[in-house]
């Protein structure tokens, strides 16, 4: 999927010196099913895309089974983070956070995993908590929360896991900028883990020659029995019932949802993101899919290949996630936690200059 060239809401050109200039920050994200890098240069209070680099890896494949990464699984990571550490090298990057998440998480060998990434590419990886990839999840969708609604339901279908966050949208730490708040100061009142993601969910129910009713409800039962259970965001669920709250959903299978709901002939991240949905709009979405054969999802242009046998999973866990929390809208992000990071870096750098500010005259250091 291509990548648009500045953050939403964020500023394209900053003031005083040119983007040629500012400072380059990345954040690579290693997830289950993607590899992901996106480094950026501070313009107002966001950021301006530098590069943007994506690749399917599917490491966590086989994981559910084995409890392990597999060779393959690892020497295909491995290939796209080489392909990142030079991307970083070339732009010159003053500060990188790369983290990996559920798969790593689980596997018993992602340590190691990790320790060889570190030894054959340099870079650094850093295996977040649930928590922190909940809260660096919503940091990366700030943009797109409406604040004319009480509550926002975060969801972000990984391929190994769901982190769902339920947010305070009257908090008056929303006042100021919110932009400028550490992910830790978020007002998310409750989040969830759930361990299960497209790949997983895809890999515990086979699709079989036909994808069927049937089968698509399983998966979605399977989800919402994970998710009942969790009762710590119930005082939030009357603004749900009054209508008084939207969802955010962030994954690609979401996305993918959105540009079967336009029509789009190829993938367009700037139509996708932040667009709107009925709840009715991706049911209709999601029924369309189960019509098609594998072979014809794969051949829609903002499917592929790469996601025809877990796009179906991703809708399942958005409609089981519908179905106990329900809404009459849904705001698509094709962002989240790369931006979260990014934010969240750049909120630390925003903090220090101002606690020197405060020092006195004494000349700044460089973030």
């Amino acid at each position: 999927m291509s990548e648009a060239p500045s953050a939403p809401g964020a500023q394209v050109r900053s003031r005083g010196k040119s983007a040629s200039e500012q400072p380059c920050y990345g954040a690579l994200d290693l997830g289950t099913n993607n590899c992901r890098l996106l480094i950026a240069s501070p313009a107002g209070s966001g950021f301006r895309v530098v590069e943007a680099y994506s690749r399917i890896v599917r490491l966590g494949e086989g994981l559910s089974q084995s409890g392990r990464l597999s060779e393959a699984a690892m020497d295909r990571a491995l290939a796209a983070l080489k392909v990142s550490a030079e991307k970083v090298r070339r732009r010159r990057v003053v500060r990188l956070k790369a983290i990996a998440t559920q798969a790593c998480r689980m596997a018993d060998n992602g340590q190691a995993f990790v320790d060889r990434v570190a030894e054959e590419t340099g870079l650094k990886l850093q295996i977040i908590t649930p928590r922190e990839e909940a809260q660096l999840s919503v940091a990366g969708c700030l943009n797109l929360l409406d604040r004319s609604a009480a509550a926002a339901l975060v969801v972000d279908v990984g391929g190994g896991s769901t982190e769902l966050s339920w947010v305070d949208l009257s908090d008056e730490g929303f006042d100021g900028d919110p932009g400028r708040l550490a992910p830790g100061q978020l007002p998310i009142r409750a989040w969830l883990s759930v361990p299960i993601g497209v790949v997983t969910l895809a890999e515990r129910f086979p699709e079989g020659e036909v994808a069927t009713e049937g089968w698509f409800r399983q998966m979605v039962e399977t989800v919402k029995a994970e998710i009942a259970a969790f009762r710590r965001a119930d005082p939030m669920r009357e603004l749900f019932e009054a209508d008084r709250a939207h969802l955010i959903g962030t994954s690609g299978a979401i996305t993918s949802l959105a540009g079967m709901h336009l029509g789009l002939r190829r993938y367009d991240r700037a139509r996708v993101d932040g667009i709107w949905m009925s709840r009715q709009e991706c049911d209709a979405a999601a029924g369309r899919l189960l019509a098609l054969s594998a072979r014809e999802r794969a051949e829609q242009p903002c499917i592929g290949p790469d996601r025809a046998d877990l796009v179906l999973a991703g809708a399942a866990i958005l409609q089981a996630v519908q179905e106990l929390w329900p809404c009459s809208r849904v705001r698509v992000a094709d962002r989240g936690l790369r931006e979260g990071i990014l934010m969240s870096m750049m909120s630390e750098r925003g903090g220090r200059r101002r606690r020197r500010r405060r020092r006195g005259p004494r000349r700044a250091a460089a973030a």
